[in-house]
């Protein structure tokens, strides 16, 4: 038999508008780029041509955006407060690229929780998060919000 999943996320019940979270940081590597590259299929010059990026306004090689919105999503995950306790992630809406992420730029994602909406139906709610990831010098290299839905402590007491 399993052992039953440990909880260490925050339930539904637990978030707040005006919560703020900030991730760890983590240094995008060449290999990041390469490996998602293989992984989306996404092979263009500007993330994985030196000598053709070196001719663009970037100067060198760049991440893929999506790259960047999928570390962002781990380092988010790694916080622990959707573990165990996260039901779905439901939408990205107003989500901006608002600069390069070069090969050795360090980020991190500072959240904040700006709307919860019970949802009894499912036994928890959705939690909306407004999302800035951030380089090693404090700029805004993407931006937008997240709706994520979360079980609610008391359906979880009613299962246990």
């Amino acid at each position: 038999m399993p052992f039953p999943s440990r909880q260490r996320g925050m339930f539904f019940d637990e978030f707040a508008p005006g919560q703020k979270i900030r991730t760890a940081a983590r240094t995008v590597t060449e290999a990041d780029i390469v490996g998602f590259a293989g992984l989306s299929g996404d092979f263009n010059q500007i993330h994985t041509d030196a000598v053709y990026a070196a001719t663009t306004p970037f100067g060198q090689r760049v991440a893929h955006g999506l790259c960047v919105l999928s570390i962002a999503s781990g380092l988010t995950v790694q916080t622990g407060i959707m573990e165990g306790t996260i039901l779905a992630f439901r939408e990205i809406q107003e989500w901006k690229f608002a600069a390069p992420v070069r090969i050795g730029e360090t980020i991190f994602v500072d959240l904040e929780v700006v709307e919860t909406k019970a949802i009894p139906r499912i036994g928890g709610g959705a939690v909306t998060l407004v999302l800035e990831v951030k380089n090693q010098s404090g700029a805004v290299v993407q931006k937008g919000k997240w709706t994520a839905l979360f079980a609610s402590r008391a359906a979880e007491a009613r299962d246990s």
